[in-house]
């Protein structure tokens, strides 16, 4: 069977012409990287978002969200392709539209996580790449992780991080991007949960405030106005009761009494319209009687 051009696997020295720009910017960067499929566009706007393996459903709500808004503005994203926020960061991307690129810790020629691999090959199908400083046949090991931080801060013109434990390798990657004299940004997350915490220390130590995807577009100089919208979700003919319902629900948890108080209707009618949000997979329930938006 004849390789596809996306399975072929290239090696690009520092001097080519073909290697990032961007990482000749900065020391001890790869003399040599490896490739499958394509490298990001130097000419288009380029974001790390970086996070947790063990997310939380916010977590990898919100990795998702921005990469697909950032995207579909024609933003490309930059990550590892581990499990949780890596991974939700990468499929948002690819829901956006543009091209989006792993840095693995591996050879190319190694799906890690395994349990990755259809990821691994939609990226490459969409004209993405998969890029390592690791020759192939290489297994990923634990101390390749934080050397291959520095090349997904290195290809990135900011870096975002939306979950991280105070002691965490997303952290390295910030540590990284300041070193690098990159904008550094983070997702702030509820105050009692551990997995925000490095978040908050990093807004506390000066990074920016990711409250909207449109403050990382501002950033980047793009004209965010009328790019930010989920158009899929905007219109969605309902009825009167159950726009005013939907309207008043978000990415944060509210509960049935916050919007009988913010709605005005009775709470028997509060309950069957939730229902039916649910039923047509608008909302979902993630506590007792706590309800969210589906994305």
């Amino acid at each position: 069977m004849e390789e596809k051009p996306e399975e072929r696997i290239r090696q690009i020295s520092s001097k080519s012409a073909e290697y990032p720009q961007k990482l000749n910017n900065y020391p001890k960067m790869p003399e040599i990287l490896f490739a499958k499929g394509n490298l990001p566009d130097a000419k288009k706007p380029t974001a790390a978002i970086v996070g947790a393996r063990a997310c939380s459903p916010y977590g990898r709500i919100q990795a998702f969200r921005y990469a697909k808004i950032l995207s579909s503005a024609g933003v490309q994203i930059i990550s590892g392709m581990a499990y949780g926020i890596d991974a939700e960061a990468h499929k948002g991307a690819l829901e956006g539209g543009t091209p989006t690129y792993a840095v693995l810790a591996g050879g190319v020629d190694i799906c890690y996580p395994s349990g990755n691999r259809p990821l691994y090959a939609r990226i490459l199908r969409e004209n993405g790449g998969i890029l390592s400083e690791q020759p192939p046949g290489m297994r990923a090991r634990n101390y390749f992780f934080p050397a291959r931080n520095r090349i997904i801060s290195g290809l990135a013109d900011l870096v975002l991080i939306v979950e991280a434990r105070e002691k965490s390798g997303s952290l390295i990657t910030a540590q990284w991007a300041l070193d690098q004299g990159k904008i550094v940004y983070a997702v702030p997350g509820p105050v009692n949960e551990t997995l925000s915490m490095g978040c908050h220390k990093l807004i506390y130590d000066g990074a920016g405030i990711a409250y909207s995807p449109e403050i990382l577009l501002r950033e980047l100089g793009l004209n965010c106005e009328n790019k930010v919208k989920s158009p899929e979700k905007n219109d969605l003919g309902l009825a009167s009761d159950l726009k005013l319902v939907y309207s008043c629900l978000d990415l944060r948890p509210k509960s049935t009494d916050f919007l009988i108080q913010k709605t005005g209707l009775p709470p028997e009618k509060i309950g069957s319209l939730l229902l039916e949000l649910k039923l047509s997979g608008l909302v979902r329930e993630i506590g007792r009687h706590y309800y969210i938006k589906e994305t």
